[in-house]
């Protein structure tokens, strides 16, 4: 569903997107790996804690998740037991729908395109390494969250800042550096950055009037998504 269409196109300049929930489906797997652990403890968790939880830094979200849940382990303990898990199910995920389509007319049209994730370098590779056909389209323009430019992680900017500047563009830039995200954190990281915000929201999130208004697009599937809104030319009739 188009929630809010841009009230006037961008001229883009380049984009940059965030990678789990967004790009991957990736966020589904992040909740069987917690639903996992929790289930141990008899206790669940709903929409409401992972929303907060959605676009940290690992180690920022798994303190807010042992301190929301009240289970008998420590941040690092639970990091630890959730890496194994990742390290079985993330080869199992997949480009959400749209995705392949749009980061591919982007390409061809000649948009520098750039991922920028909270995501460490070391599980980015896991999650991708059965997705070259999505992330070779980048040519290497990624920024994950263990990278030495990133200071602080979501809602601060430092990910999109970083990911603008490894494409190299100016800092007069920032207002057409189209941001396409899924996160409430991610979204206010790209608002904070000053650069316009395509929140590609999961329909189970809570509605947030608020945090809409802030943004340029707000949409619920990357297949909603018109590249004349930036000023780029219609997909292909086929694609």
């Amino acid at each position: 569903m188009i929630i809010k269409a841009p009230e006037r196109p961008i001229a883009a300049t380049h984009c940059l997107f965030d990678m789990d929930g967004l790009l991957l489906n990736t966020e589904d797997i992040y909740t069987e790996a917690s639903l996992i652990v929790l289930e141990r403890y008899g206790k669940t968790y709903d929409w409401s804690l992972k929303a907060r939880m959605m676009g940290l830094r690992e180690d920022d979200a798994a303190e807010l998740f042992i301190k929301e849940t009240g289970i008998p382990m420590t941040a690092q303990e639970y990091l630890v037991e959730r890496h194994a898990l990742h390290a079985s199910l993330f080869p199992k995920c997949v480009p959400l729908p749209g995705v392949v389509r749009l980061v591919r007319h982007l390409r061809a049209q000649g948009v520098p395109i750039a991922v920028a994730t909270s995501s460490h370098r070391a599980p980015f590779e896991i999650k991708t390494k059965n997705n070259q056909h999505l992330f070779t389209l980048f040519d290497g323009n990624v920024t994950t969250g263990d990278d030495a430019a990133i200071k602080r992680g979501k809602p601060a900017p430092d990910l999109f800042l970083a990911g603008h500047a490894q494409l190299g563009r100016a800092d007069h830039e920032r207002a057409t550096a189209i941001v396409f995200e899924d996160a409430p954190s991610g979204v206010l990281a790209g608002i904070n950055a000053g650069m316009p915000v395509v929140w590609v929201r999961d329909s189970r999130l809570p509605r947030d009037a608020e945090l809409e208004a802030k943004c340029w697009v707000v949409i619920e599937s990357m297949e909603e998504f018109d590249p004349a809104w930036m000023g780029v030319a219609p997909f292909p009739v086929d694609a």
